[in-house]
């Protein structure tokens, strides 16, 4: 695409946002934001043998950091969380165009950005579920 292409794009994502609202009965949410310009994002995501089935957002803020949600919900909906886990800046640059990436590379990524938290936090919290899960198992003897 050219630079207007992208342009019209990211303008089309901004106007017509896909999959935005908060879902109710997500297996993990979670909020990001950039403090300095105000964008905040909220990502839900449900997963079904660590592979996203269904992503919605919510948010605030700039063209860009909007339009970047609603990207980033088409773009991971059926992939792995570790598939997720390696798209990085390069993929909004092939997403977004090199020159909307390099000049507001924060509002860019902030969507992709917040969705990989996301899924740090989720196997975090399956861990720590299924160690809790384990030690009321455990029977504990006491000897003196």
């Amino acid at each position: 695409m050219d630079r207007q292409e992208y342009i019209e794009y990211l303008l089309d994502h901004f106007q017509n946002p896909r999959n935005r609202g908060r879902m109710e009965g997500a297996d993990v949410q979670l909020g990001g934001g950039n403090p300095g310009c105000g964008d905040l994002i909220t990502m839900y995501l449900k997963i079904d043998d660590d592979r996203v089935s269904e992503v919605s957002f919510e948010g605030e803020g700039c063209t860009i950091s909007q339009a970047g949600g609603s990207i980033v919900t088409e773009l991971i909906e059926g992939l792995t969380l570790d598939e997720i886990k390696e798209l990085g800046t390069h993929t909004m640059k092939e997403e977004m165009g090199d020159d909307v990436v390099k000049s507001r590379v924060r509002c860019a990524t902030l969507a992709l950005g917040t969705v990989q938290a996301a899924i740090d936090q989720y196997r975090k919290d399956r861990t720590l579920a299924a160690l809790s899960q384990d030690a009321k198992g455990l029977k504990v003897t006491f000897e003196n």
